[in-house]
């Protein structure tokens, strides 16, 4: 109260003025406040994706709103590629896709879900670039309300990793040709061994023969005659 004499007579009703509109302007904040919480709405993708050329990536998506939907909401996903505003590329209400991404792209999604996913098949180089969902929609206020991501999924295509390997003929072939080669170079040891073998017992078997036919020879001149 003596802060209040001291003041003089145009701060005393300026403070006065500002102390009795302190609660409306805090009650206003606070309605604020609460008002931007109740009525947030947007989409929702990954940041960034990864995906192996050739194969197929899926980007998930997701939307909030606080409207109350129309008995007929007529929800419509679209998506859009390269930048916020860029080409679009697909269309779920008609049907259209992208030439470049003809027969290659899948949605996963059906009305009045909130979520959902989009397929690109047979993935290319050039799909590597950023992708905008966009979500419209109808409510009780009957406004067809858009949305759309503002940052997108960012796609990045990484090449396949190649595994060569030689097929069983291939590698077949290699080792007869390298068997060839071989024996074409040095003797094979099991094939000396079995010549050694076979040259031993003819060798014997000349030797021997003779000694047997004289034996049997002088056996029947020796035997008495009939």
């Amino acid at each position: 109260m003596a802060l209040l004499v001291s003041l003089p007579g145009e701060n005393q009703a300026m403070f006065w003025i500002l102390f009795l509109l302190l609660p409306t302007l805090c009650l206003q904040a606070g309605n604020s406040a609460g008002s931007n919480r109740g009525n947030t709405f947007g989409v929702n993708q990954p940041a960034r994706l990864s995906g192996v050329q050739g194969e197929s990536i899926e980007i998930p998506f997701s939307f909030y709103f606080p409207w109350e939907l129309a008995k007929d909401p007529q929800m419509r996903i679209l998506w859009r590629w390269k930048h916020f505003h860029g080409e679009l590329i697909y269309n779920s209400s008609s049907g259209f896709i992208h030439e470049h991404f003809k027969d290659r792209l899948i949605l996963n999604w059906t009305q009045p879900q909130t979520s959902g996913v989009l397929r690109i098949l047979d993935l290319k180089e050039q799909d590597q670039t950023v992708y905008f969902c966009r979500v419209h929609l109808k409510t009780k206020r009957k406004f067809m309300e858009i949305m759309q991501s503002i940052h997108g999924s960012n796609i990045t295509v990484t090449h396949a990793v190649s595994t060569t390997m030689q097929s069983p003929s291939i590698i077949t072939s290699a080792v007869t040709t390298a068997g060839l080669e071989d024996t074409e170079g040095q003797r094979n040891p099991s094939l000396v061994n079995i010549g050694a073998t076979v040259g031993g017992v003819v060798a014997t078997a000349v030797l021997i023969t003779p000694v047997y036919v004289m034996l049997i020879f002088l056996w029947w001149k020796k035997r008495p005659a009939d």
